[in-house]
C-alpha cells in the first residue's frame, strides 16, 4: 500500500515512520510512505494567507495542494483522498478495515484555521478523530497510518491478534504476563490451567463483561446461544466461576 502525507510538516511524519509497527510494516515492503511537503509547491514557499470575511486565522491556499495532488497524480496515479474535519464522520475499527484494502490512500493535513474550501472538491471522503480540534491534521492522519498498517497481510508476526482486538465484536479481555503473582495480586487460575476451552470460555465472559461495563452501546445484536446465556449471567452479577458451576 502506498500512504501519502501533504503537509506543511514532513518531518513530523518521517519521524514518526522510524518507529513501532509503521517501522515494520515499510521494512516488510506492505506499506510504502512518501511525504510530499506542501511548501514545495507554493510561491516563495508561502502556503496560507488571511481568510475573506473577516474570519478569524489564516487559511490554506487552494493553488499549492492541487498542485501537489495534480503532480503526486501524474507519477503515482488517483490515490484515494481524505481530507481531516472536525465535521467528519469519526473513524471507528471499521473504516481502518475498509481502507487497509486501498492500493493508496493520500491525507490532505490542513493547519491553522482550516483549508480553502474550495479544496474540498479533490476528497473522497473527510474523516474525524472525533469531536474535539486539534491544530493539524498530520496526528490524524499518523492514527490512520498506525491502525491500517498493522492490518496489512504479513505485518503482524501473529495474524490471529488482529482477530482478537477490541471492537471486531466485543471489547479485548483482560491480559496478563509474568509474574503470576505480583504485589498479592495474581493471575486468574484458568489461564495457567492450560485448559485451553476453558480458557477461551474465560476469555469471551470477560469480553462480553467489559463490553457491558464500558461500552454498552457496543453490544451486538446478534448475539449466539452462548453469548446470551453469559450476557444473561453477567447481568445477574454471577461470577465465571459460578456460571461454569452452574452449566
Amino acid at each position: 500500500m502506498k500512504f501519502f502525507f501533504l503537509t506543511i510538516f514532513p518531518d513530523l511524519v518521517k519521524c514518526f515512520c522510524e518507529h513501532g509497527i509503521v517501522s515494520q510494516a515499510i521494512k516488510k515492503g506492505a506499506l510504502e510512505v512518501v511525504v510530499i511537503n506542501l511548501r514545495d509547491y507554493a510561491e516563495k514557499g508561502k502556503v496560507d494567507d488571511y481568510a475573506y470575511g473577516g474570519h478569524p486565522g489564516m487559511v490554506l491556499k487552494p493553488e499549492p495542494i492541487f498542485l501537489a495532488y495534480e503532480d503526486l497524480v501524474s507519477k503515482y496515479g488517483k490515490p484515494y483522498v481524505i481530507i481531516p474535519q472536525p465535521w467528519g464522520k469519526v473513524i471507528d475499527q471499521r473504516d481502518l478495515d475498509r481502507l487497509s484494502k486501498l492500493d493508496s490512500l493520500l491525507v490532505i493535513c490542513g493547519r491553522y484555521e482550516g483549508i480553502d474550501e474550495r479544496v474540498s472538491t479533490l476528497a473522497d471522503e473527510e474523516l474525524s478523530l472525533g469531536d474535539f480540534v486539534l491544530s493539524g491534521g498530520e496526528l490524524f492522519g499518523l492514527v490512520l497510518l498506525e491502525g491500517i498498517a498493522r492490518l496489512l497481510p504479513g505485518v503482524l508476526s501473529d495474524p490471529q491478534s488482529i482477530e482478537r482486538d477490541s471492537f471486531r465484536r466485543w471489547l479485548g479481555s483482560p491480559v496478563y504476563t509474568r509474574p503470576a503473582e505480583f504485589r498479592g495480586m495474581k493471575v486468574p487460575e484458568v489461564l495457567l490451567s492450560g485448559n485451553h476451552k476453558m480458557i477461551e470460555l474465560w476469555e469471551l465472559w470477560h469480553s462480553i463483561k467489559r463490553t457491558l461495563e464500558k461500552r454498552p452501546d457496543l453490544i451486538p445484536k446478534d448475539l449466539t446461544p452462548l453469548e446470551e446465556e453469559m450476557l444473561r449471567a453477567i447481568k445477574e452479577n454471577l461470577s465465571f466461576e459460578e456460571w461454569v458451576q452452574k452449566r
